[in-house]
């Protein structure tokens, strides 16, 4: 694990790892209830709650003024702040989930996390749960959690006797963690991009291949010094140049990274230079092996377009499943960024118009129901296994499981001269395949913004610029006669050879617009959608990792090789008019760092182990490259309710 760190009132270097995974915190769209005085209906109290070490945590609990009733506990533990200390109070969103829950009457409790700011103890990134639970004064995230409910149960005049947790990112891994051996009191918990495991599939590594530019960016704003942990960072990191793909490019090669821009003092950098592979670094921080007997009511969040944590509460909620029968496990997915149900109204992302404030519609009627219903007994809750938001047709529908029963899997196939069809390739020759050449020298960019750090738009961004570069593999199918809906996880099936023996494959599905379809405006602009490529779902997979990620092993040059890996879950219409494409290449650069096309320790590389590699993929009867869609074949949803 990454050594620990002590953080208080003093000078301190922030772990970095663990900023990585929080959720960047812009500006909360305003609306009207922003103006909600939480000061008039609520009374603060701080207090350093003991944990069974003896460590003690600084806890602000905010409880109504209205004292002739009981209330639920609302819990929000956090390493980023809890944001106002003393006679402060946090901006409304910072709170609860909505300002509804300020209006209803809750407990509000935010606490900073263990080692963080005003917390006593050692700061541990992602804790993993104690082996020696026998031990009285072993701890761990999900002791802190308990700890603490029974403390304020205890001690908090006014509470009903239950408690609710929630936490966006890396609270979000808190809140998975207080579920874990969940205190008795503990009757509803709603997870919301909580990543579950680093290295396949969320924040750092998506199948072993690293996430360069999002790491970068976060270790700049983590290693700053304060003279005090609740004021404002020192200044930002000086790229020299607004746009990343150049800074990178010429930066070299990551193993040289941290010793040349930050002087060697960022241990998290070394801490991924030292563990390259899928090992017991990497395994103990992994959530799921924690999810079993989880029996209260769980409330899942994710978002479809989140770049950071979508693997994340799909594998927990995939777990919880598998491994509890009769759970009452929830699950809900919008159109969103990485915690844009909170920060955004979810009428649009990017250029991407989804027909409502679909934030909106979450907060009202899905968390807000959810959290009175369990806490308060208020309400029908009444919920679906997954209540998720369908892209295309801009409706969000109730199902009862995940994926939709409707769905079956048909093969996507890749065909002679950039086609796609759900027919079988024909070709029996041994040289059906089309070939491109990647150069790590000029990489295929991830986005054609001008930016330094990565954003979130790029997950549903136009790929019309990229469709024409030569190292971009490009399939479409022909213009879809009706409509085709997917539902559930999407599989890339890929049969390739190439000229090195290490490789990143990158696939991406794309909804390709018709000529003609109207422009649209956002934030006052106009965006031509005529034959505009909108992203839908995007995955890589480092080739060296295709068997096991603890046990790499080389390509053979020239021999084709089978690569399956998963894109993840998807809900889209691809509408009549439309047509379905695919495209496939071997950078993203820098999105994702560059891949040496060499058997190596990619991080140690230096950059004459940089290799120009020619890549083929095969579309032949023996070797058919796809893509297996869950193409939903009918509606079984408990409703479906068009966009508000």
């Amino acid at each position: 694990m990454i050594q620990i760190y002590r953080v208080l009132n003093k000078v301190a270097l922030w772990p970095a790892v663990v900023l990585v995974m929080l959720l960047a915190q812009p500006p909360v769209y305003a609306d009207a209830n922003e103006n909600y005085d939480v000061k008039a209906h609520y009374d603060k109290a701080e207090y350093s709650i003991p944990m069974r070490d003896g460590k003690k945590m600084f806890t602000a609990v905010y409880r109504p003024k209205d004292r002739s009733k009981d209330y639920p506990i609302l819990l929000f533990r956090t390493p980023y702040s809890i944001k106002a200390y003393g006679d402060d109070f946090p901006p409304v969103m910072r709170m609860a989930p909505s300002v509804d829950f300020l209006k209803s009457g809750y407990i509000i409790v935010l606490q900073d996390l263990r080692g963080t700011y005003k917390s006593e103890g050692d700061f541990k990134v992602i804790r993993s749960i104690r082996d020696n639970k026998d031990d009285p004064v072993a701890i761990d995230a999900s002791t802190d959690n308990y700890d603490t409910i029974e403390w304020l149960l205890h001690n908090i005049e006014g509470n009903n006797g239950k408690v609710g947790q929630w936490g966006i990112s890396y609270p979000g891994w808190t809140t998975v963690m207080g579920m874990v051996d969940a205190h008795p009191a503990l009757v509803a918990s709603s997870p919301q991009a909580s990543p579950s495991d680093m290295f396949v599939g969320d924040d750092w590594h998506h199948n072993g291949a690293f996430r360069l530019m999002y790491s970068f960016s976060w270790m700049n704003f983590a290693a700053r010094k304060r003279d005090d942990l609740t004021t404002e960072l020192a200044k930002p990191f000086d790229y020299g140049t607004p746009w990343g793909y150049e800074f990178f490019l010429n930066a070299g090669p990551t193993s040289e990274l941290n010793e040349k821009y930050f002087g060697g003092a960022i241990p998290a950098w070394n801490d991924f230079i030292d563990h390259p592979n899928y090992d017991k670094f990497w395994k103990d921080q992994v959530a799921l092996p924690h999810m079993k007997n989880i029996n209260h009511s769980i409330l899942n969040v994710a978002g479809w377009f989140d770049a950071e944590d979508f693997y994340g509460p799909i594998s927990i909620y995939n777990e919880i499943e598998k491994t509890t029968p009769g759970n009452k496990s929830t699950l809900v997915v919008g159109p969103w960024r990485h915690g844009g149900w909170l920060t955004m109204d979810g009428s649009y992302l990017g250029d991407i118009q989804f027909g409502s404030k679909t934030s909106e519609y979450y907060q009202k009627n899905i968390v807000f129901p959810f959290f009175e219903y369990n806490l308060k007994g208020k309400g029908d809750w009444n919920p679906a296994e997954a209540i998720v938001f369908e892209t295309g047709n801009n409706e969000w529908h109730r199902f009862d499981q995940w994926p939709p029963k409707a769905s079956k899997v048909k093969n996507l196939y890749f065909q002679e001269g950039g086609k796609l069809s759900f027919n079988k390739p024909a070709d029996k020759s041994k040289k059906a395949f089309d070939k491109y050449v990647n150069d790590p020298a000029k990489p295929v960019p991830f986005s054609t913004e001008i930016i330094t750090a990565p954003g979130h738009d790029w997950m549903i961004e136009d790929q019309r610029q990229v469709s024409t570069r030569p190292d971009v593999l490009t399939y479409r199918t022909d213009v879809l006669e009706e409509d085709i809906t997917i539902a559930g996880p999407i599989l890339a099936s890929l049969f390739v050879s190439t000229t090195g023996t290490d490789a990143d494959y990158f696939v991406k599905l794309i909804d390709v617009y018709p000529g003609d379809a109207p422009d649209v405006e956002i934030e006052h602009q106009k965006v031509k959608m005529g034959d505009y490529q909108m992203l839908v779902g995007v995955e890589v997979m480092r080739a060296k990792y295709r068997e096991s990620m603890s046990d790499p092993k080389p390509l053979k040059p020239g021999k084709v090789t089978p690569i399956s890996f998963n894109i993840w879950d998807k809900f889209h219409t691809f509408k009549k008019g439309h047509r379905i494409m695919v495209q496939v290449h071997s950078s993203w650069f820098p999105a994702y760092d560059r891949n040496p096309q060499q058997f190596m320790d990619i991080y140690r590389a230096t950059e004459k182990d940089f290799k120009t590699a020619e890549h083929d993929i095969y579309r032949s009867v023996q070797f058919p490259s796809h893509l297996e869609l869950p193409v939903l074949t009918g509606n079984q949803d408990v409703t479906a309710s068009a966009a508000q």
